[in-house]
């Protein structure tokens, strides 16, 4: 959506005089029209292929000024001479530097975007351009940013994917600091550490102010260590060997289910391991702990790992790896071989070593190979300035560098080896080559904030299950540290942030519902958490007992409803998942009646375990046995009475729809029928696959939307008002996308509600797969002709507004490659043309007489 965020944020310094504005973009320029009027007061060039700008200084009225998306490889010094300038676009070029004695020029310029370029440094004057409010740098190569000191009434910078290492403390001295917003991730930063600049402004300014409280910083290396890995390949007994530094064995019995959370201290180095079980249904939960800075152990039974079957390679490495890369796709990855002693011996353990690793490289070179062949096929259309977003998005996968380190193979029951890998691993993060940016400068008073809570858990003076009013834990951290009651307020909800993000507690404070609470031990919140997201839920339920029942007032008959619900509709009652709850909880030795209320829940209230299972879009509240309502009021994008819909629809009573335990797609093949030849449709396609699990949450995401829907395995049917929308995915053995599709209207008038549809379901798809950096997109609607296998390539859409949405193509008729002639509201989003006196209507012929394109595909 970045031109559309452009355009809303120019209108703020739009004024009110009568203007004369020149749109020149997307004509394929390579030089500046020499019959342009010079009083224009906006000129915009974007999408052209200017390598210089020559001739600009003529425009000396010029208030607003794109030259994104060209190929600029300087900045033109004739800028200087536009005294008037308000508003600047040059993102999307090829710029390497900017000559000193510009900006101090442009007095009256407030917003500059120069994202997406080759900056190394910024000139040393940029701060005597004092208008400046507005200022975008992310995604080019700079090191500091210190000439931006003294910048007067900046009040949004973005710094995001440079190389910064440290943030000027004088641009967040609340003394002359405007700045209300800055966004700084995807930087090596030390000071302040990421984990503090992903809380924004305020948690910065926060931090600089504890270091000049508090000189005596603290160097901490803390490293989010994640075993992942398939089920049974010695994730749990590696993790606990490591930890103890000596051989453990983990009996079949205790193998993880969940996540469990641990730490280890080595040589000054903090490890806080997590360790993830390998079965499906819990790695459909892995995004509401998974964060981007870790490291991944990535374990692979070497026993049962097979040269010759390339499933093998397939499930044990190429899922992990793939989805790895899709949701953290600069993370560092350590290969480690287990169960060695199982092999037949050395030779064979070494084979099936250089297999992996000649696999894993190959891997990820036809990755590469992937995307380039994609980029250039885009490159080469005829206007390629239509698809400049595209290109761009895969030149940022591009940039991506998965580091897979080679295989380290290991015997588990050998105390040498253990001691050599926790050596390994010390290497592997400290090494410049790795780059896995682990240490993080901090305030004396973080670390001393920290040991307390560490100290109060030691003393039990926190509860064992760790969940603790926010106050409380207040009030008793003031008795283990040098803070004033005045100075610890003002810094425990940033540090609570820090410690949350680095993975050390839990706190949802974006949950109203949860804010007031801290969860001191997240092994314990993960604990409940897994009672319901496990591979044997269903083998569960069918375990709980008569006594169980009885404290939910149920009976044995229930539970078998329970039982087949699940089974058969991927369903599960709130008051099976209270008893399942209520269970684990006992287990845990709880014995809090008002903590158990609070986590369970009851049948008037949502307990803390369905809060987030909904909030993290793992369940869909459903009513149990609600009739569907023919009569639902339509979707209508941008409508504020649907963003309460979600809401509206839990009932902590009623059941909760988990996609992941669905088996088929049968209620959905019920409801939509065949698909007919002259459906609507759209496909989104996902390069390079559609992230395990995507599917599942924009489900339920889209769900929220509709009163009125039916859920599949792979598909779902979507009902507003009289109208339909399929979505499926297809992912087996041809090009993974996800197919939107709604029925062919009656009359021209209804066009328009069915492309609503078509965008209210694929802008939900694209706000989701947001989470996924390593995913991007293309978007294809399919010759409608029987047959052909053409189709109609979507330019950038994703930037603009839903009205240009619908002027995306001009023409009223296209033609195929084949040659198959149709109107374009059967293809793209589109109002059909009347003439003048002419009523709606349903042609039965196209008329030929109507403009048509060619797509080149």
């Amino acid at each position: 959506m970045a031109a559309m965020n452009e355009s809303i944020s120019a209108d703020v310094f739009h004024t009110a005089h009568s203007w004369e504005v020149w749109d020149l973009s997307g004509q394929n320029l390579k030089s500046l029209p020499r019959d342009l009027l010079t009083h224009a007061t906006s000129v915009d060039l974007q999408r052209n292929k200017l390598k210089r700008v020559i001739g600009i200084s003529r425009f000396t009225n010029l208030m607003e000024l794109n030259l994104s998306r060209n190929k600029l490889v300087e900045f033109s010094r004739e800028i200087c001479y536009l005294h008037k300038l308000e508003i600047l676009y040059m993102n999307q070029n090829n710029i390497r530097s900017i000559p000193e004695g510009i900006f101090p020029h442009l007095r009256v310029l407030k917003f500059v975007k120069l994202s997406t370029n080759r900056l190394t440094k910024l000139p040393s004057d940029i701060n005597q351009c004092t208008s400046i409010t507005h200022l975008d740098l992310s995604r080019n190569c700079l090191q500091n940013i210190q000439p931006l000191i003294g910048l007067p009434k900046l009040k949004e910078l973005l710094v995001e994917r440079n190389q910064l290492t440290e943030l000027p403390f004088q641009l967040f001295q609340s003394g002359n600091c405007e700045l209300t917003v800055c966004k700084a991730t995807g930087n090596p930063l030390r000071c302040p550490p990421e984990e503090v600049c992903a809380g924004g402004v305020m948690d910065i300014q926060s931090y600089f102010c504890q270091m000049e409280e508090n000189p005596n910083t603290c160097h901490a290396w803390t490293v989010k260590t994640m075993f992942l890995g398939s089920s049974m390949a010695g994730k749990s007994t590696l993790c606990r060997s490591l930890r103890e530094g000596k051989p453990v064995v983990v009996a079949v019995k205790d193998r993880t289910e969940g996540i469990e959370i641990s730490q280890l201290y080595t040589q000054e180095v903090r490890f806080l391991l997590w360790d993830f079980a390998g079965q499906e249904e819990y790695y459909l939960t892995h995004h509401v702990f998974i964060t981007p800075r870790a490291l991944v152990i990535l374990t692979i039974d070497l026993a049962r790992y097979s040269i010759v079957d390339p499933q093998s390679f397939k499930d044990q490495l190429w899922f992990w790896l793939n989805n790895i890369q899709l949701r953290v796709p600069d993370s560092v990855v350590l290969l480690v071989g287990t169960h060695c002693d199982q092999c037949r011996d050395q030779e064979e353990v070494m084979e099936k070593k250089d297999d992996i690793e000649e696999k894993v490289k190959t891997m990820l070179e036809n990755r590469r190979l992937v995307l380039k062949h994609q980029k250039k096929n885009l490159e080469e259309n005829i206007d390629t300035s239509l698809f400049t977003d595209q290109v761009d998005e895969l030149d940022c996968l591009l940039e991506y560098n998965l580091k897979v380190l080679d295989l380290v193979t290991l015997d588990c029951t050998r105390t040498e080896d253990i001691a050599k890998l926790r050596s390994h691993i010390l290497m592997c993060i400290q090494s410049e080559s790795v780059a896995l940016c682990s240490e993080s400068i901090l305030p004396k008073s973080y670390e001393e904030v920290e040991q307390a809570i560490h100290t109060l858990v030691a003393l039990e003076q926190i509860p064992q299950h760790g969940i603790i009013l926010l106050e409380e834990l207040s009030d008793l951290i003031l008795n283990h540290v040098k803070l004033s009651k005045e100075s610890l307020c003002s810094i425990l909800q940033f540090l609570l942030r820090y410690l949350h993000r680095i993975g050390v507690i839990v706190w949802y404070e974006d949950i109203d519902v949860l804010s007031d609470r801290v969860f001191i031990q997240p092994s314990f919140l993960i604990s409940v958490f897994k009672s319901i997201v496990r591979h044997d839920l269903v083998e569960c339920l069918e375990g709980v007992s008569r006594d169980h029942l009885m404290q939910e007032g149920a009976l044995v008959k229930q539970k078998l409803i329970w039982v087949d619900d699940l089974r058969c509709r991927g369903t599960l009652h709130n008051a099976a998942m209270r008893i399942l709850v209520r269970r684990e909880l006992e287990k845990l030795v709880v014995d809090d009646d008002d903590l158990i209320r609070e986590v369970v829940g009851t049948k008037r209230e949502e307990g803390i375990i369905l809060t987030l299972l909904q909030y993290f879009e793992v369940c869909l509240p459903t009513l149990v046995g609600s009739p569907l309502d023919p009569q639902a009021p339509e979707f209508i994008s941008g409508m504020k009475q649907w963003e309460s819909a979600r809401e509206a629809k839990r009932n902590p009573d009623g059941a909760c729809l988990f996609p992941m335990y669905l088996k088929d797609d049968l209620i959905v093949c019920q409801n939509w029928g065949q698909d007919k030849q002259d459906d609507l449709r759209v496909h989104v396609y996902f390069l390079p696959e559609i992230p395990h699990g995507f599917f599942h949450r924009m489900i339920i995401k889209t769900c929220s939307l509709f009163a009125t829907h039916w859920v599949g395995k792979e598909q779902s049917l979507f009902c507003c008002g009289n109208k339909l929308a399929l979505v499926r995915q297809r992912n087996k053995d041809e090009d993974p996308f996800i197919e939107i599709r709604c029925r062919r209207p009656e009359k021209d008038e209804e066009f328009r509600p069915l492309w609503d549809l078509i965008l209210a379901v694929m802008s939900n798809l694209f706000v989701l797969s947001r989470q996924w950096p390593g995913v991007t997109h293309q978007v294809h609607t399919p010759c409608p002709e029987r047959g052909c296998p053409h189709y109609f390539t979507w330019r950038d859409w994703k930037e603009l507004s839903n009205t240009n949405l619908y002027n995306l193509v001009k023409e009223e008729k296209l033609v195929c490659q084949r040659g198959h002639t149709r109107r374009t509201e059967l293809i793209f989003p589109k109002v059909p043309t009347l003439k003048k006196g002419d009523c709606w209507r349903t042609p039965h012929h196209e008329d030929d007489s109507l403009q048509t394109l060619t797509f080149n595909l």
